[in-house]
């Protein structure tokens, strides 16, 4: 498989002073699904920025198909279009990504926007709703929403662009467990249908469930390791350096029992 996305040391800070990324250096190939794992404040979500061009790295270089991204190459006409229609981004708080007064106006402002005909646009926007199952919300305002609702319409609106890579942030933050379920099955198939996806999580269990690549960032903004999902998640003495895992202590009675404790949502037996 062809590399879709490329970054060569990149580095990044906030406000010239605070380091977020230090020396990233990463591939992901078309089809693929790579997760990027580490603890809150490692970078995973500054990492998802730079690769949507939502922010530009202070050093290091970004390649979308061998093109090398900036703010002025996006100002191209050709490849500006076609890496915003070719990329999706999912928040991890829908509150940030949804505006749009409702349900099926989210769904259809993307596809209007790339100028996408407006039978065209309403028919891939209802397309999408069944596909989702939130064909009884079409109507209703957004902020009327539960948060689970409100997940998949932002869902919704970056599907109906029918990007070909997805960045997801945090995909389980927030939901119950039965919209967690959903949203890996979701994800699962959308890989199965050709999607290339790129998610972040410190939850182990998403891992495991998903299978995909993993590339494990430190508290100190750098990658450090990656490998399939097996690998990692066997890297005891890996999880433990990056906090993923830690030791818990809890007793019986008399007795003191000491295990691992890991980020995970779902007990494994």
């Amino acid at each position: 498989m062809e590399d879709i996305i490329t970054l060569k040391n990149v580095f990044y800070s906030y406000y010239g002073k605070v380091p977020a990324l230090k020396d990233i250096s990463i591939s992901v190939k078309k089809g693929e699904m790579l997760s990027i794992i580490g603890l809150n404040g490692s970078g995973k979500s500054t990492l998802l920025h730079i690769i949507n061009a939502l922010i530009f790295p202070d050093a290091g270089d970004i390649l979308f198909e061998g093109n090398t991204i900036t703010e002025k190459s996006l100002k191209e006409k050709s490849l500006g279009i076609q890496f915003r229609q070719r990329m999706g981004y999912i928040f991890q708080n829908s509150d940030a990504q949804l505006f749009c007064p409702t349900v099926i106006d989210e769904l259809l402002f993307g596809p209007l926007q790339i100028n996408l005909p407006p039978e065209a646009a309403q028919e891939r926007a209802e397309q999408t709703l069944s596909y989702l199952g939130i064909g009884y919300l079409r109507d209703r305002p957004v902020y009327m929403l539960s948060g689970g609702e409100k997940k998949r319409v932002a869902i919704g609106s970056v599907l109906t662009m029918n990007p070909d890579i997805l960045l997801v942030d945090e995909p389980l933050s927030s939901l119950d467990p039965k919209s967690q379920t959903f949203f890996i099955e979701l994800l699962s198939e959308l890989n199965k249908a050709g999607k290339t996806i790129v998610f972040t999580t410190h939850q182990l269990d998403l891992i495991d469930h998903l299978q995909p690549r993993v590339a494990v960032l430190s508290d100190e903004h750098s990658i450090i390791r990656t490998g399939t999902a097996s690998e990692i998640l066997n890297d005891e003495q890996l999880l433990i350096s990056v906090n993923l895992i830690h030791e818990h202590t809890h007793q019986h009675g008399t007795v003191k029992h000491k295990h691992y404790h890991s980020h995970y949502v779902f007990h494994k037996h």
